[in-house]
């Protein structure tokens, strides 16, 4: 694979892109210099016929070749029972299913009859009794690990609709904070439709329990949103919002945000403007899970299925909506994690200032470690690493005589995935800045193509693509520097 790139913008100006598996940076270059760069001409080969300004970047060529590191790295690793085991110890996120009850039949749901790859819903309920044992299990780990760890994990409550199983969750959060008040400091939070909002907003708001409200814009935006039987939910959710904003004013301001699904019905202007004129608040927008979708419903999808960069590029308030909705916008937070990867100054740790590059053996794809960033509980006990995942890759199961998981098996799981897609790993130029899932790519477990495969042609596309984004927001090249926290 070639380990640099010339990239020539329209406006003349010229970038080197070097393609190191762990050396991945991009540097404006004068033109001349390029040439010398993708010579075999050093500083032995110049003559006295050169001009000064040929010897200069000559000279400039060779030294930055010969401070380029060694490319002494592979990428076939293999993952180990030992790091899952650690991240599932040190997990900062629990997100349990409530029920997979709803009160609403949303079309377009990621539980609805577009997809196959959950577990079927019937209406069950998750009790205290049935996840006391994973953190028995974790208290076991812990002590076994001989760690105490006092930092801030997130108890997330998922559907279903979780406000269908209150009991549950209040269950939850008295059992934490009289049984582990003194392992971790813990914050709750909510995915909720709004629609039994008025019920329970007292607790929610004297428990401080963050809200992320499902609300995809004004009463046309919202019809996907019905009820049971087909009703629009509209004006029920939004006299309880109304509510909750009107009697608890600081608590709707900290800790209530919203989130909108995109679709045929909706723009991102139209779910922008609607929310924040009303709530004054910044919504996170989604498109519609295009992973898990039935062959025959594809038609069904796909004529609801709306893609956020071109509804932002079709709105005439372009450069208002962007600059407001900054990360949130695709192209916004594609340059952020461009920034990220692609910038030398960026460190995952402090203790990286002392180390020494060396021989390294990276794993393939952009799939996070399992258990690394979440935990997720199916109401049926199902242990999966993210509830955007579906639960036929389920592993480990819940139940109310313990848990049962296998941190080797898994580990081995994960490396059969990594065989399987190693050959197109190899090849790709996105190689050490992948963000793909495996659990995203078809037919993962017999012939999987992964689709964010990208060839030379298209990697200096992207490259190109990103630096004029940086050359046209220089404004906001700076706002992401000073305002942006990666993780």
């Amino acid at each position: 694979m070639k380990e640099l790139f010339p990239i020539h913008l329209q406006n003349k100006n010229t970038y080197l892109f070097v393609n190191k598996l762990d050396f991945k940076y991009v540097m404006l270059v004068h033109p001349e210099m390029i040439r010398y760069l993708f010579e075999n001409e050093t500083e032995d080969t110049i003559s006295a016929d050169d001009v000064s300004d040929k010897i200069y970047y000559k000279r400039k060529a060779a030294y930055l070749k010969s401070k380029l590191p060694d490319e002494d790295h592979s990428y076939s690793g293999r993952l180990h029972p030992e790091q899952i085991e650690d991240a599932f110890l040190n997990v900062n996120q629990i997100v349990f299913e409530v029920t997979d009850g709803c009160n609403l039949n949303c079309t377009y749901c990621g539980y609805s009859d577009l997809y196959g790859n959950y577990d079927k819903r019937e209406g069950n309920f998750l009790k205290i009794e049935d996840i006391t044992p994973l953190f028995s299990f974790l208290d076991k780990l812990q002590q076994k690990k001989n760690k105490s760890i006092d930092d801030t994990v997130y108890i997330s409550f998922y559907g279903g609709e979780p406000l269908l199983n209150m009991p549950f969750i209040k269950d939850v959060i008295s059992y934490i904070r009289s049984h582990r008040k003194d392992e971790h400091r813990y914050e709750f939070s909510m995915t909720t439709n709004a629609v039994l909002l008025h019920k329970y907003m007292d607790y929610l708001a004297a428990n401080k329990v963050h809200l992320l409200i499902s609300l995809d814009g004004n009463e046309k935006n919202n019809s996907y949103r019905v009820t049971k039987s087909g009703a629009s939910s509209f004006n029920n959710i939004i006299k309880n919002i109304d509510l909750l904003q009107d009697k608890y004013p600081e608590y709707f301001k900290d800790f209530v945000n919203f989130n909108a699904v995109l679709h045929n019905r909706n723009s991102v202007e139209d779910i922008y403007k609607y929310i924040y004129t009303r709530y004054q608040k910044t919504p996170r927008i989604g498109e519609l899970n295009n992973t898990g979708i039935l062959p025959e419903k594809r038609d069904k999808f796909e004529k609801m299925y709306r893609n956020t960069s071109e509804s932002l590029y079709s709105s005439e308030n372009y450069s208002k909506l962007e600059h407001e909705l900054f990360t949130l916008v695709p192209s916004y937070h594609n340059a952020c994690n461009f920034l990220h990867t692609y910038n030398i100054g960026v460190i995952k740790t402090y203790n990286e200032f002392f180390v020494n590059h060396k021989k390294e053996n990276f794993i393939p794809t952009g799939t996070c470690m399992p258990f690394s960033k979440k935990n997720f509980v199916t109401v049926n006990g199902k242990l999966l690493p993210c509830e955007r995942i579906g639960h036929n890759y389920a592993l480990g199961q819940l139940s109310k005589t313990g848990l049962n998981i296998d941190f080797e098996k898994i580990a081995s799981k994960y490396n059969s995935y990594y065989d399987k897609l190693n050959k197109q790993c190899s090849r790709c130029h996105q190689l050490g800045a992948c963000y793909q899932c495996i659990f995203n790519i078809d037919d993962m477990d017999n012939n999987p193509v992964c689709h964010g495969f990208m060839n030379g042609k298209n990697f200096v596309s992207f490259l190109a693509t990103n630096m004029s984004f940086f050359e046209s927001h220089p404004l906001d090249y700076y706002r992401m520097m000073e305002e942006v926290v990666l993780k």
